[in-house]
């Protein structure tokens, strides 16, 4: 069996590399509570700006966020079908996987620009009101997603989070030249 762990500390991510969750849970299973996430998330996040200030540790959450957007939609969505059916496909895995409840806002087909909302979002519904967009790794993971399906760079702002009072997240998206 390969070692995917092989260097010394730790190894560039793949897919493969989150394992078979089925079998190492098998007693208790695939689902976890959302508290349980958004204490790692939080905590990683709150290390992060300690050690290398809020811009950088931003940027870190973004960067992850596009790898895993990007690996999410090559290992489990349709990257072959039109666009409707994409964010159909993105829509019912989305709320399947209780990451969140996508909405189209609005796509321009002649620029790429999309606006999208995500409501009971993982990282943030629910949070208290702090006047600040707390979903960087999300912006990050819409971006990847949007990259594996159209080929082209995508720079993704949140724009409304419920950490500003809002109670869906709206994300706006540009491609990048």
């Amino acid at each position: 069996m390969e070692n995917i762990f092989a260097k010394k500390g730790h190894s560039s991510f793949s897919w493969e590399k989150l394992g078979d969750i089925k079998e190492g849970r098998g007693d208790l299973g695939e689902e976890m509570p959302v508290l349980v996430y958004r204490l790692m998330q939080y905590t990683m996040l709150d290390v992060l700006t300690k050690a290398h200030g809020e811009e950088q540790a931003n940027d870190y959450f973004r960067n992850a966020g596009f790898l895993a957007g990007s690996e999410f939609a090559q290992n489990v969505l349709d990257l072959s079908v039109e666009f409707n059916a994409f964010v159909a496909n993105l829509q019912r895995t989305l709320a399947e996987l209780k990451i969140g409840i996508l909405r189209m806002e609005a796509f321009d087909p002649s620029n790429g620009d999309i606006v999208l909302t995500v409501g009971q979002d993982l990282d943030c519904s629910g949070l208290p009101v702090t006047d600040e967009t707390v979903c960087n790794y999300d912006e990050g993971f819409i971006s990847g997603i949007l990259e594996a399906y159209t080929g082209k760079k995508y720079a993704v702002r949140e724009v409304d989070c419920w950490a500003n009072g809002d109670r869906v997240c709206r994300f706006s998206g540009n491609v990048v030249e």
